[in-house]
């Protein structure tokens, strides 16, 4: 599935009011945010870091799936097609790897 299209799907199942587009979207993106890194605490806590379970393996694709969910909506609030982001993400990764400034600080390096 290309990233458009998985737009076009989860911006059919948005339901929120208008008034609340873009705040919406990003508190769901924070607490599915702090879904996934819960489970990855629990994981080092029961099981020390070691090999990760098949269960908790798919509940993270499930929760991850979530936060595409509200990226894909968040971005469509603001105006933006998940293709160009995606595209304009690689480009500025694909910048710094050949520039030798994957690694460091700040936004613009």
């Amino acid at each position: 599935m290309e990233f458009n299209e998985y737009q076009t799907k989860a911006r059919s199942t948005a339901i929120y009011p208008a008034e609340f587009s873009v705040i919406y979207p990003t508190l769901g993106l924070a607490g599915e945010s702090g879904e996934v890194c819960e489970k990855i605490k629990k994981w080092l806590r029961d099981e020390g870091g070691k090999v990760i379970s098949e269960e908790r393996v798919n509940d993270l694709k499930k929760e991850i799936g979530d936060i595409l969910w509200y990226v894909a909506n968040l971005s469509y609030d603001l105006g933006f097609d998940l293709d160009e982001i995606a595209q304009q993400n690689i480009d500025k990764l694909f910048s710094r790897k050949e520039r030798n400034v994957l690694n460091g600080d700040g936004d613009n390096r």
